[in-house]
This record gives structure tokens, sequence and C-alpha cells, in this order.
């Protein structure tokens, strides 16, 4: 495994610093932001899926390595290529799934902006999985049934899809019977495979509206404080929003299996005499980080839950079903977000954008010889 000695050292040898990231899931934001603090940015791109960053929005990146495989980034010599631009990566989604944990941690020895140890939290087969750090924060998530023969309420089953390893297919049954028939009709039209159905999670569906709450936790805490509340989103789904948008007769005239694939994003807010409740759920997540993977959570992340009624307070209360230990990948924050104003109020700079923030630090720590402090 790589330490956090060789990490520093390597970052210690840096003459000038870019920023890097994968070209997938949140490349542009990250571009924009580096761009904007006039701070250099590199983006490796899979051949096939270059177009975006080499023609439409190449204004962004001051450099672009296009490879095979976005898994071949841990070869030593793409990796010699970044280290030789000072590169500090910035890890999406994209990276997690393509490159894989294992690789990350054991190979990629290029500085990461964020926790590379937390990466694996977002799988909820690992020992330490969102779930284990939810119950150590002290944070309310879904019931997880053990098997199919506890479900006892409507419940959700979490299976990985066949073809696309981003990607879930949910399903919703409310019995025992109701997961097998579903469950045989989604293996049979090979949607999901009985490998992903024997790792499957299966809790209560918890019914209430979504809301992404979205942070930005501080390494240098001095300066910046502890961590930012920068927004809320909720994900618009293949093909679930479609069939939702469809009046209730209509959605059973329609034999298809909500896919629940994300592909856009939309922007929400909450009424103030709530947002505590999201608040005091980012402060324990981050202390419970910094307890079981030190140095904690750095960076962008963001707990994905839901807000239903709670009948012993008789008030909603904040269910966190999913968490993401890196950028959440969700554009429209930053245009959506009245917490841009109030944060560019506070920092006395244009906040327009998440990312603003993860740079904002980055920059400060690059200018104050604190880099160790930021990176794993």
């Amino acid at each position: 495994m790589i330490t956090q000695e060789e990490i520093n050292e390597i970052a210690k040898n840096y003459e000038s610093y870019t920023i890097g990231v994968l070209g997938s899931h949140s490349a542009e934001e990250v571009g924009m932001a580096a761009k904007a603090a006039k701070v250099p940015v590199v983006a490796v791109c899979q051949k096939g899926r270059e177009e975006l960053y080499t023609r439409h929005s190449a204004h962004l990146f001051s450099k672009i390595i296009v490879l095979d495989k976005f898994s071949d980034i841990t070869s030593e010599a793409v990796q010699e290529r970044l280290r030789e631009m000072g590169t500090i990566f910035i890890p999406n989604r994209s990276f997690s799934v393509y490159v894989g944990y294992d690789a990350i941690e054991n190979d990629f020895k290029i500085p990461i902006y964020g926790n590379r140890w937390m990466l694996r939290t977002e799988e909820r087969t690992a020992v330490k999985s969102q779930y284990y750090l939810l119950e150590k924060a002290g944070i309310r998530f879904p019931k997880k049934f053990n098997s199919p023969e506890e479900i006892d309420r409507l419940a959700v089953v979490k299976v990985q899809q066949k073809q696309n390893p981003l990607e879930r297919a949910f399903f919703y049954p409310s019995s025992p019977e109701d997961y097998y028939a579903q469950a045989k009709e989604l293996l049979y039209d090979g949607v999901i495979s009985k490998e992903g159905l024997k790792t499957a999670r299966i809790e209560e569906f918890v019914l209430g509206p979504r809301f992404n709450a979205n942070f930005q936790s501080y390494a240098v805490k001095d300066k910046f404080g502890d961590f930012d509340f920068v927004g809320f989103d909720d994900r618009i789904q293949t093909d679930l929003t479609g069939l939702l948008n469809l009046p209730a007769r209509d959605q059973m005239k329609i034999k298809v299996y909500p896919r629940n694939e994300e592909v856009g994003h939309k922007g929400i807010t909450m009424r103030e005499s709530l947002k505590p409740l999201v608040y005091n759920a980012a402060e324990k997540f981050i202390r419970a980080s910094e307890k079981e993977f030190p140095p904690g959570i750095i960076g962008l992340f963001a707990l994905q839950g839901a807000l239903p009624y709670n009948k012993e307070t008789k008030r909603p209360e904040f269910v966190v079903f999913d968490v993401s230990p890196r950028i959440p990948g969700s554009p429209c924050v930053g245009p959506t977000s009245p917490e841009m104003r109030r944060l560019s109020l506070k920092y006395e700079l244009d906040i327009r954008s998440p990312l603003d923030l993860c740079i904002m630090e980055l920059k400060y720590a690059m200018t104050n010889s604190m880099v160790q402090n930021v990176i794993t």
C-alpha cells in the first residue's frame, strides 16, 4: 500500500503544480474552477470518449492525455508524465470505477486531493463501507434486510446492472414472494446477473422527498474552518424519471424496469428550519471519518438521503441512503444553489461552483507550502 510519506516525498519534489482529473463524470467542473483560478489542469481521457474534452471543452484544460483505457493511468510512463507536471489529482466516481481501488491504493503514486483510502467506502460490500461509517457517526440510514425472507414492508433492492459497472438497477418488492418474482424477470431479461443479485443490498424504502446534500470538508481548518454546505440536488434518471412523468394509469400500461441510471441533475432547496439536520449529519460524518480513516474526508462529498416524517418526534428527519466520498458530480449545484452567493460573501471571492472551494484550498496550500496537509 502507498504510504503518506511516499506521497509527501513526491509532492516535495514538485517545482510547480497542475490539477489532474479523469476525463469523465465531473472533469468539466474541475477544469472550469481551475481555469478561473489560473491553475493549470490536465484531463486524462480514454480513446473514443475524449471528444468533449479535446474539442468542445478544450479551452478548460492546459493539457490532455488520451489513453487506450482509463486504467492505463497507473502505468509508470503515464505516472511519470503526471509527476513531471507536478500533478495533484482530484478523484471522481469514474476514477474509482475504471481505475479501481486496489490500483489507487497500491499503484497510483500521484498525490490526491482528498482521502484515497476513503474512496472504497462507497462500495456496499467493503468491510468498512459507507454503512460502517454512517453507523459510527450515529447517522440514521435505512434498515437492512439480510435476506429476502425478512422483507416485511416496501423495500428497495440495490443490485449492479449487468452491463454497466457505474449504475445499479433497483427494484421494489414488498414481500419475499414479490422479491423472487421481480428478480426472476430481471434475470430473464438480462438486466441483472445472478452474481450481482448475490451481493445486492436489500433495505427499507424511505418514503420522503430526496435531498442530496453536498459539502466541502477542509484540511486547512485554521484558514477555512471545518466545512461548508454548498447546496442540494436531486437526480434525473433513465427510465425512472420518464415513467414518473406519466399519469399512474398510463404507467401501468408500460412494462419497463426503472434503471435508476443518472443522466442529469436538478437543483432543489430546503426550508431553513430543516437545514440544521443536514449540517449536523455532515459534522458527525466528518468526525467519524477522521477517526476511522485519518486524516478524514478532504474536499467535496455528498450525503444522499431523504426527509421522511418521523412519527415519534412528529418532525421530518434526514435519512442517508448513499454517500459519495469524493466529488459528487452534480454541475447544477453551482448555478442553482443560493449557497454560492453566501460563500462568495464569506470568502470575499467569486464562488460560482462547489469546485471553486476545492481549488481555493488547493491554491492556498500550494502558495503557502502546505500541500502535504491536503493530499494523500
